[in-house]
């Protein structure tokens, strides 16, 4: 064995390969600092049962939480361009993507499937937090076009659960150009008849907020979840007044009548199965028309 393979060989493999995963045992909420064993963690939904704090849920354990068992099939959505615009800030955008892609396992921002709850047919299109702050880019814009789209081919009910800092900008004017993009998506479901249902996850804001996520035709959120447009200290600083402790958290939207609910994930699926199951009756009379 020469000194290639001897020494320098194990040490690149050291260095590009990943490190093996170590299972964390007990995980710390993130609003009272009870410390939760995972698999308990796990069993309730990523929720604390000291206090309720909901955390970060994947699509995967999302897909899981609200469709019927054994009905889950996934959507592939088109991947946009890495780099369109050759985007580089302290790092360049593509290697923020291999960064992001390594760490979820995810293509992208969002996820989509189809399924049925409670024997209804939908199609969920829910983001991923972790992935880039689940900022909004082309592939996301086209993971909701083709959502809708599937919904609408399906004769299904759409939801999407939103959980975003907002447009990404490292895709600029692309960026942004999925607002009105996502609208236009809703609308052509709604000229469709079809239920739309916005499930809001912590935190949905900037143009997100703007666009599709307050579009729903039922608008449902988390207990805690912030939702909103510009953050608190930019409100604060152009009003030049100091806004409520509860601020643009989701029972104070409730309160004032920018979300028709907050609702517990233990609840999700029966409550938005029972709905479904009103909004959805009409749809086999209305396809034989």
């Amino acid at each position: 064995m020469n000194w290639l393979s001897r020494t320098v060989l194990p040490k690149i493999k050291a260095l590009v390969s990943p490190e093996p995963a170590k299972e964390t045992l007990w995980i710390k909420c993130g609003s009272c600092s009870q410390m939760i064993f995972h698999r308990e963690c796990e069993d309730n939904w990523n929720t604390c049962n000291a206090c309720g704090y909901h955390m970060p849920l994947s699509p995967a354990a999302r897909a899981q939480l609200l469709f019927d068992a054994n009905s889950i099939e996934s959507i592939s959505v088109i991947t946009a361009e890495k780099d369109p615009l050759g985007f580089r800030d302290r790092k360049k955008y593509s290697d923020r993507l291999k960064e992001a892609r390594s760490k979820t396992g995810d293509d992208d921002a969002i996820s989509v499937a189809a399924g049925e709850i409670n024997g209804n047919p939908a199609v969920i299109a829910t983001f991923n937090f972790s992935f880039m702050g689940g900022s909004m880019g082309q592939t996301v814009g086209n993971g909701i076009v083709k959502a809708a789209r599937q919904a609408i081919q399906r004769q299904a009910a759409l939801i999407i659960v939103p959980s975003s800092g907002g447009a990404r900008m490292q895709e600029g004017i692309l960026s942004l150009m999925q607002l009105p993009r996502s609208i236009v998506a809703v609308e052509e479901l709604r000229e469709a008849g079809l239920p739309y249902i916005v499930l809001l996850a912590h935190p949905t804001t900037g143009g997100v907020t703007a666009s599709f996520a307050m579009l729903g035709d039922l608008q449902i959120a988390e207990p805690g979840a912030i939702i909103g447009f510009a953050g608190r200290r930019v409100i604060e600083e152009t009003v030049r007044e100091k806004l409520p402790e509860d601020f643009q958290s989701a029972e104070y939207l409730k309160e004032h009548g920018m979300v028709d609910m907050v609702l517990p994930r233990r609840d999700q699926k029966r409550v938005i199965g029972s709905i479904l199951d009103m909004l959805m009756s009409s749809q086999p009379a209305k396809a034989a028309e």
